[in-house]
């Protein structure tokens, strides 16, 4: 298939229509706008509905509506809007109902800016709303990794009756780069046979809820739930390591910081150090694993992230104190510079035991 030259916001906007997205409810904020924009003109030429909604709060619980009828639908935001969409997100989790959500990070906290940020990783992987939740939250690190994932990230939704969340930084959705929109590996989905869209008189009514009055009610519910949230551990954790075969600092980031830190890490080998790079690709589930496998080259760990620091908290837990942990961070909206983290990363070496 050939590649067209697409931007950010645009590219995961048909990328969503070609993965079966029928039905978009938002609201507009910078540095997403082009996407709703697109889906505004394209979205109705596929057979579906795009609504802008009067607020980011009635958005999210048009999502909810369309989940519970069955359709294929998403809402896009940026960092305050989707702060406003957390309740809804909790119950459309509550309710087991599949969607995707878009979060083109801007830096904040508050209103902040419309600048690229990483800030919202708490936000994402900690849940935002109330309750024991958890959904997969994919971070890509460029436009073909953003549209592969939108295209698959629908049938994730349907397979396991959970909203899915991909976030970008507002360079993901500005920036221009050459794609193809390709396929995804079919799933075998479940039959939606708990969707509100009339009996038609030939079964009993089907009933969407996230309200358990009986304490047992709840807990059983709650426990349905971390059973799926396994499930997601196991088959949709996704990683990418990069010169990891024999590290003495290994660097980790994720989305568009990932890509300065390659650019660091090739400068470090023509200097003859060696720098090795651990990419989650979702950052919930967290890849775990890759942390473990670090081989004993390895002196010690350097998280870079466009916030200050919200990423080290797992990065921890997956090191389980094996190896000292440094953090380089930009925030507000500035980007991190190869030649501050390739300095970094000598003062690790320099001051490593």
């Amino acid at each position: 298939m050939a590649k067209v030259l697409m931007k950010g916001n645009e590219a995961i906007a048909e990328a969503a229509i070609r993965g079966g997205c029928k039905y978009f409810f938002g609201y507009p904020i910078t540095p997403q706008n082009e996407l709703p924009e697109y889906m505004s003109r394209e979205l109705p030429k596929n057979d579906g509905v795009f609504l802008q909604a009067e607020s980011e709060v009635a958005a999210i619980n048009m999502v909810y509506g369309a989940a519970g009828a069955g359709g294929r639908v998403m809402t896009s935001s940026s960092s305050p809007g989707i702060a406003l969409k957390q309740e809804g997100i909790t119950y459309i989790a509550g309710a087991n109902l599949p969607c995707v959500i878009v979060n083109i990070v801007r830096g904040g906290p508050g209103l902040g800016g419309i600048q690229p940020a990483q800030s919202d990783y708490f936000q994402s992987v900690k849940g935002g709303g109330n309750g024991d939740y958890s959904m997969p939250v994919f971070a890509p690190a460029n436009l073909q990794e953003m549209v592969d994932i939108m295209m698959e990230a629908f049938d994730i939704a349907d397979y396991y009756r959970n909203p899915v969340m991909v976030i970008g930084d507002g360079m993901i959705g500005q920036m221009m780069e050459p794609i193809e929109f390709n396929k995804p590996e079919p799933r075998e989905l479940p039959v939606k046979d708990w969707i509100t869209n009339g009996t038609k008189g030939e079964r009993k009514p089907n009933i969407i809820n996230s309200l358990f009055l009986d304490a047992q009610d709840l807990e059983d519910h709650n426990l349905e739930a971390v059973t799926k949230y396994e499930a997601m551990r196991a088959n949709e954790t996704r990683v990418e390591v990069f010169n990891m075969e024999n590290p003495e600092i290994v660097l980790t980031a994720y989305g568009t910081t990932s890509r300065i830190c390659k650019n660091a890490i090739m400068a470090l080998k023509e200097e003859g150090i060696e720098v090795g790079l651990i990419r989650p690709i979702t950052i919930w589930p967290f890849p775990d694993q890759a942390f473990e496998d670090i081989p004993e080259s390895a002196k010690g760990i350097l998280v870079v992230e466009m916030s200050q620091g919200q990423m080290i908290e797992d990065v921890k837990i997956a090191n389980n104190g094996r190896l000292p942990i440094g953090f380089h961070g930009r925030s507000g909206g500035m980007i991190p510079d190869p030649k501050d983290i390739i300095a970094k990363v000598k003062e690790m070496i320099g001051g490593a035991k």
